[in-house]
Formats: structure tokens, C-alpha cells, sequence
């Protein structure tokens, strides 16, 4: 790689005995890592049927490293939401963060949605997650990887925000601000980030960092706890943005993580040792930075009023719920339009925001007919859906089936049928006999 002389004597500066190392982990290959899915199958589980070779990320107990000719994001298990294709050290944010059932949370940088599937895995169905980015078409990601993970109790939304802050104040328990940085720890996995910091530099980021977590704060309450973190190693993006932050708002505390692992570097200066940082000569990964800041005060209980159900007047919709037998509760049923949703049953005003997705799309109703969604499908559990036709990972029918074809199965149903990898959801099918007539969603056939 050919790093900028100013970077490489800033890193020199930076990191001092430790520069050399530094410099030799930049020649070695990156490394390839997936997250668990825990939603759908246990870290454990996954262990005795993973197609390839496994190795644990010390940091986040759902991470492994994969070899470089694993070619997870091709095999069906990925079509089936069983995993998140995630670098390594970007899995810590999530991981730190200390997340508790029933939380109301912020993902306040959320695009492409890595984050928010590892925090949606974490709250497993209760609670209620804004997953939010001021970009709506990089948050159109964040949907597709919110169905895949079979995420219910989550609103995708766009906003600024500057503009949620004034929206929702107090309202949140946890907040993460991924903020958008100069991607230093990210130069020998993505080198065309070199071009860019080339370009903007370090001082372009650090308004930008400020302002968003100033924004955030006000949306926390007391008690709660928001977890800064960035992909870069400038102290001007890290450490500096927290000073500034907590002396624009002394109500924040600076808290060293529980599950802080060893082989993360402290702060730098003596105020910022519960800071952590991660850096591609002391661990198997790339760069990373993060801390976590607490709310003054003591933390309040979700006390607010449930939501109350829609009624739904449509005979298809409760004909096809018939064969669901997926736990509901914490949620309630919603209709828009012609499409009908399970949405948590915590109250969330979004009216005046932009709203990609609220909760869980259960289907729509086309000239009067129900037909369920893809995000239904990865919702559901196998067991959950009364007419399924399992296959073989290696069977050549998975691979007809995600290249959108006609199957046949080697058992007979009529009606709508989940169709299974291994015992794990991929889609529906309408069958007729041994005939699976095919209706996997566009965006999740294998081209």
C-alpha cells in the first residue's frame, strides 16, 4: 500500500515502539469473519453445521473468522439469514454496548445494518429498535439486511438527526453512533479510502462527529448509555470528540466496558483510559475506536402504553394465519394501506419522519388476496409454518429454488409451503402435489 508520508509519521507519533508492528500487520492479508445470526440458530448450533472451518472472535461471542476461500456470502446458510458477513473489529460496538430485554434503543448511523442485526439478535424480539440513517437509500441495506435476520420489533427510518433529537427526547435507553469518520483502520482492507483521506483528511469528520453525538445525547435518559465509536485512529475523531461532547454535556460520564476485551489498546491521554482501541498489529482484525458514555441519573422503567391491535377485515389474511404459530407476544398486528405488519407494541411516534419499514411485513393484500412477505419467511422458524418441504444444503433443488425455478419435492402438499435449507426458512412456494410453484422475492434470488 502506498500510505500518505503524513499518515505514516502521524501513526509513528501515534503509537511510538509499537509503529513497527504497526507497519508490518499493514503487509498482511485482511481477514474474512461472520456473525452469527443468534436469532435463528445458536453460536453452537452453527458450529456442528458450518460448511467451513471456524475460528472465534475473542471479542463477540457470535464471531468467527472464516478462511479466505470460505465464500460465505455464496452458500445457502447466508440465504437463509443464518449470518452477517462483518470484519472483525467492526463486530465490537455492538458487542460493548450493554444491552438488556425490553430495551428501547438507537442505531443512530445505522447504514448498511451490521450493527443493527447484532443489536436485534441481542434483544431477541423484545424491546423496540429505531435503526436510523440520514442516507434513505444506503438504509435501503438496512432493510434487506433487517429481513434477512427475521428482525419483528425494529422501525428502519431516514432522518437527520438533528431533527430526532427535538423528536424524542428522553425516549431512548441505549443509543449507538457509529459515526461517519476518515476510515484509517479500514486503509489496508478498502485502499481507496487512502484517496479519500487524501482528499477530506482528518479536521473534514470532526464537526460532523460532534454534532451527531451532541444530537444524540438529548435522547437518552437518564441512566442510559450511548456507545461512540468510529473506524479510524485520529485522536481528533476519538478522544477529542468525546472531550468536547462531555464539555458540552457534563450530565455525561465516561464508563470503561464490562466486557472490555485484553487485546483492546486504552485511550490515549489519562481521562480517556476506559476508551478502547483496536489496532490490526494487536488483534486479528482492522482498526476500530469506541466508548461508552453514561447519563446521569437513575434509569427509569419503560412504563409507556401498550399499542392496541388493528382489526384486520380480510378472511385471506386470517385463512393463511391459520398455519402460523409464531410467538407474538410483545407485538401487535397494523394494517397500512394494503399491507399489514406485526409492529412491537412499544409506542413509537413516527408520523413525521421517514419511514422505510415499520417492524415486521407480514404480507399484502393484492385484489383482496393475502400474499406473505419474504420478511415473513426469515421470521419464522420451521417449526412455526404448517406445510414445509425441507432440503439438503448440497441438494441440487436449493440452488433451483434461490435461481427462482420450479421444484419438486419428494412429498405431497396443496396450499402455500415453506420451503427449508437444513431445516432453516428460505422462502415460500404455492404447491400443488409434488409441484412448488417458486415465489422467492426478486431481491433474494441467486443471480
Amino acid at each position: 500500500m502506498n500510505l500518505p508520508e503524513s499518515y505514516l509519521q502521524k501513526m509513528q507519533d501515534l503509537l511510538k515502539d509499537e509503529y513497527e508492528d504497526y507497519l508490518a500487520a499493514m503487509q498482511m492479508p485482511h481477514v474474512n469473519s461472520i456473525r452469527i445470526n443468534t436469532g435463528k440458530i445458536s453460536a453452537e448450533e452453527f458450529m456442528k453445521i458450518s460448511p467451513f472451518p471456524l475460528e472465534p472472535v475473542p471479542w463477540c461471542a457470535e464471531g468467527f473468522y472464516v478462511p479466505d476461500d470460505a465464500r460465505p456470502g455464496v452458500h445457502p446458510y447466508y440465504y437463509a439469514g443464518l449470518y452477517y458477513i462483518q470484519e472483525a473489529s467492526a463486530m465490537m460496538p455492538a458487542s460493548v454496548l450493554p444491552v438488556d430485554p425490553g430495551d428501547v434503543i438507537l442505531d443512530a448511523c445505522a447504514a448498511p445494518g451490521g450493527k443493527t442485526t447484532a443489536l436485534a439478535a441481542r434483544l431477541n424480539n423484545t424491546g423496540l429498535l429505531v435503526s436510523n440513517d440520514i442516507s434513505a437509500s444506503r438504509q435501503n441495506a438496512t432493510l434487506k439486511n433487517t429481513e434477512r435476520f427475521g428482525i419483528r420489533n425494529a422501525y428502519v427510518i431516514s432522518s437527520d438527526l438533528r431533527d430526532l433529537a427535538d423528536k424524542y427526547p428522553g425516549y431512548f435507553d441505549k443509543i449507538l453512533v457509529d459515526a461517519p469518520c476518515s476510515g484509517e483502520g479500514m486503509f489496508r482492507r478498502d485502499p481507496s479510502l487512502i484517496t479519500s483521506w487524501t482528499e477530506r483528511g482528518n479536521a473534514y469528520y470532526t464537526d460532523i462527529q460532534k454534532e451527531i453525538l451532541s444530537s444524540a445525547v438529548p435522547m437518552l435518559k437518564e441512566g442510559g448509555m450511548i456507545l461512540y465509536s468510529t473506524c479510524t485512529f485520529d485522536p481528533s475523531e476519538d478522544e477529542d470528540v468525546i472531550r468536547s461532547v462531555m464539555d458540552q454535556h457534563p450530565e455525561l460520564v465516561l464508563m470503561p466496558a464490562e466486557n472490555r476485551n485484553t487485546l483492546f489498546a486504552p485511550g490515549i491521554g489519562a481521562d480517556m483510559e476506559a476508551c478502547m482501541r483496536l489496532y490490526p498489529h494487536r488483534l486479528k482484525g482492522e482498526g476500530h475506536f469506541g466508548a461508552l458514555l453514561q447519563k446521569k441519573g437513575t434509569m427509569r422503567c419503560n412504563s409507556m402504553k401498550r399499542l392496541q391491535p388493528d382489526t384486520i377485515r380480510n378472511d385471506s389474511f386470517w385463512e393463511f394465519m391459520t398455519h402460523v404459530s409464531m410467538d407474538m407476544s410483545h407485538s401487535v398486528v397494523k394494517q397500512q394501506g394494503d399491507r399489514i405488519y406485526l409492529v412491537p407494541d412499544i409506542p413509537f411516534a413516527h408520523d413525521s419522519v421517514r419511514v422505510i419499514r415499520s417492524g415486521l411485513l407480514l404480507g399484502t393484500l393484492k385484489k383482496g388476496r393475502f400474499e406473505p412477505s419474504q420478511h415473513l419467511v426469515y421470521a419464522l422458524k420451521k417449526e412455526e409454518f404448517d406445510q414445509c418441504v425441507a432440503f439438503a444444503a448440497d441438494d441440487i433443488r436449493v440452488d433451483k429454488y434461490l435461481r427462482a425455478e420450479t421444484v419438486t419435492a419428494d412429498e405431497k402438499h396443496d396450499g402455500w409451503v415453506l420451503v427449508c435449507v437444513d431445516g432453516y426458512p428460505l422462502g415460500f412456494g404455492k404447491m400443488s402435489g409434488c409441484t412448488i410453484k417458486n415465489k422467492l422475492e426478486k431481491g433474494y434470488r441467486r443471480i
